[in-house]
């Protein structure tokens, strides 16, 4: 499985990828693996506010639908168009397929995330 070192990742199965003052949010490579070929995605709507350890959405694959838990906190800016004619996409790039990018709302929360090393540990 791959994990990328400059990322953040939870337990759940989502990546962070933080740029200043705004994170993009994605399922794991592993998650990807997990579910099979994803068929929909199921997201928040631009504006909507992300609650840490609440359900922002839905990845429904050939085999299951996973909810999807927010990492972190804050306000939908942008959702990732992409993936509502090509949900495969998550499958080919996990890493790339972003599903949503969120205006953070307390920075503290990225402390209780885990770095690729605690992430890949937990794999294993």
């Amino acid at each position: 499985m791959k994990v990328i070192p400059s990322l953040k990742y939870t337990d759940k199965h989502t990546w962070v990828k933080v740029e200043g003052e705004f994170a993009y949010i994605g399922i794991t490579d592993f998650a990807q693996d997990q579910l099979g070929e994803v068929l929909f995605v199921e997201m928040p709507e631009v504006e909507d506010e992300l609650t840490v350890g609440d359900e922002f959405g839905v990845v429904e694959s050939s085999k299951v639908a996973s909810d999807l838990i927010a990492p972190i906190s804050g306000e939908v800016v942008e959702i990732n168009e992409k993936l509502d004619d090509e949900p495969e996409y998550i499958n080919e790039d996990a890493y790339d397929a972003w599903i949503v990018k969120v205006k953070l709302s307390d920075t503290d929360e990225l402390e209780n995330l885990l770095n690729s090393d605690a992430y890949e540990a937990g794999l294993e």
